[in-house]
C-alpha cells in the first residue's frame, strides 16, 4: 500500500482524506494531543483495519473523535444513563461546556449503532472532540465520526509529529496529514462518567483538580495506582506495555521513603515529588555511575534531563533535554519525541530523571513510567 503524506492544511488533502474515510479507509492526523489514526468509528471493518495496522489488541478500545456536542446524542445511551444517574448526564454536561474542544475523553454508555470493535468489546464508548483545527476540519468534511488511538505501532511512544507516524505507518495506511508538531504532547485524560462519581482511568492534560473545580468530587481507578495485568481495560492506556522505546528504559530517583514515593509515582496525580538540590545531585551521580558501568560494557546509553539539569552531564555525549522542570507542558511536548530519538540513535539504555509530581507532572510519569516498565531505581 502506498502511504500518502499531504499537508493537512490543504482543502484538496482533507476532502481527499474525508474520501478515504467513507470508503472505510486509515487516515492519520494532528490532534492537539499526539498524532490519531482514524477510521469511521461505526464501520466495524473500518475499526478492525486500525488494529491490525497498530498490531494493537482487539479489546483495547478506541476513542471516537467528533466536531460538535450534538454527535454524542448519537452515540451515547444518554436515556439509559438519565434513568440511572441523571445527575452524572449533568456532571457530563458540565465537563464537555468547560474543556470541550480539548484533551479530554469522557466515557459514557454506548448506543448499539457504535459496533464493538471500536469499543473493544466493552458497552461504553469513549468521546472527545479535538480543539485542533485540522482535525476538525476532517470530521465535518468526512462526515464521520472518527475513531483514533495514537498513530503508532502498539507499544510504541505515540507519535508528535507527522515524521513521527510515517516511520511506524509507511505502507500500513492510505494518507497521513501533516499539521506539524502537536502542542500537549500526551494523550487526553479519559474520565469514566458511567458510574455514580466521575473516574480518571488516564491522567493528562485536564488535571483532576480541574476536573473536581467543574463537578466536585472525582476519584481515579486503582488501576492507575497498580496496574493489573488481569485487567480488561476500560481505556485505552490501561494495560499493555505503552510508549516503550526499543532499548531498556529505567527511572531513577531520590526517595525518603520508597514505598510511598511509588505510590505517588503510581498514581499519577499527587503532589509529592519535588527533590531538594541535594536529592537532585544524589540523582545525577546515581544515573553517571549506571551510565559508566553500561559504557564501560560497550553499550550506547542515553540520559533524560530537564534544562536546569544538563550541566550535570556535561561531560556525556548522548544527554537529551526533555523540558524545562519548571514548565511541564515543555515536557509532555518533548517526551515522546525524546524517546524516539534514543531509538533512532540506537540507543540500548537510557536513564531518566523523575520529573517533579504537579499534576501535568503526574501525567507525564504515568506514560514514562510505563514507557520504563515501571523500572525505578531509588538512591
Amino acid at each position: 500500500m502506498e502511504t500518502k503524506l499531504l499537508n493537512g492544511n490543504n482543502k484538496e488533502a482533507i476532502a481527499e482524506a474525508s474520501k478515504i474515510l467513507q470508503d472505510g479507509g486509515l487516515v492519520a492526523f494532528p490532534t492537539e494531543t499526539v498524532y490519531g489514526l482514524g477510521a469511521d468509528a461505526l464501520n466495524a471493518d473500518a475499526a478492525a483495519k486500525i488494529y491490525a495496522a497498530k498490531g494493537r489488541p482487539s479489546d483495547n478500545p478506541l476513542i471516537v473523535h467528533i466536531a460538535d456536542t450534538d454527535a454524542v446524542e448519537k452515540l451515547a445511551d444518554l436515556e439509559t444513563m438519565n434513568r440511572t444517574h441523571p445527575d452524572m448526564v449533568k456532571k457530563a454536561h458540565m465537563l464537555m461546556e468547560a474543556f470541550w474542544p480539548g484533551p479530554l475523553t469522557i466515557i459514557f454508555p454506548k448506543l448499539a449503532i457504535v459496533p464493538d470493535g471500536t469499543t473493544g468489546g466493552l458497552p461504553t464508548v469513549a468521546i472527545r472532540m479535538p480543539s485542533h483545527p485540522i482535525a476538525q476540519e476532517l470530521i465535518r468534511t468526512s462526515g464521520v465520526s472518527i475513531a483514533a488511538p495514537s498513530a503508532n505501532t502498539s507499544g510504541r511512544p505515540s507519535p508528535t509529529t507527522a515524521q513521527h507516524v510515517w516511520e511506524d505507518m509507511d505502507g500500513r495506511i492510505e494518507m497521513i496529514l501533516d499539521g506539524g508538531a502537536v502542542g500537549i504532547g500526551i494523550e487526553s485524560t479519559i474520565v469514566d462518567m458511567t458510574g455514580t462519581i466521575p473516574t480518571i482511568l488516564r491522567p493528562g492534560f485536564i488535571t483532576k483538580t480541574m476536573l473536581s473545580e467543574i463537578v466536585g468530587d472525582v476519584t481515579i481507578d486503582p488501576a492507575i495506582i497498580e496496574p493489573d495485568p488481569n485487567l480488561r481495560p476500560k481505556a485505552p492506556g490501561m494495560k499493555y506495555t505503552h510508549y516503550a522505546p526499543h532499548g531498556t528504559l529505567s527511572i531513577v530517583e531520590a526517595v525518603a521513603d520508597e514505598s510511598a514515593n511509588r505510590a505517588s509515582l503510581h498514581s499519577g496525580v499527587k503532589v509529592s515529588y519535588n527533590a531538594t538540590e541535594a536529592e537532585t545531585l544524589r540523582v545525577a551521580e546515581k544515573i553517571k555511575a549506571l551510565v559508566n558501568e553500561k559504557e564501560a560494557q560497550g553499550y550506547k546509553v542515553a540520559i533524560l534531563t530537564t534544562k536546569e539539569h544538563a550541566s550535570l552531564y556535561k561531560n556525556y555525549s548522548h544527554v537529551l533535554i526533555v523540558g524545562e522542570g519548571s514548565k511541564g507542558q515543555t515536557i509532555s511536548a518533548r517526551l515522546y519525541a525524546a524517546l524516539r530519538e534514543c531509538d533512532s540513535e540506537q540507543m540500548e539504555y537510557m536513564y531518566s530523571e523523575a520529573f517533579d509530581q504537579n499534576e501535568l507532572g503526574g501525567a507525564i510519569m504515568n506514560r514514562l513510567l510505563k514507557a520504563a516498565g515501571h523500572r525505578v531505581i531509588t538512591v
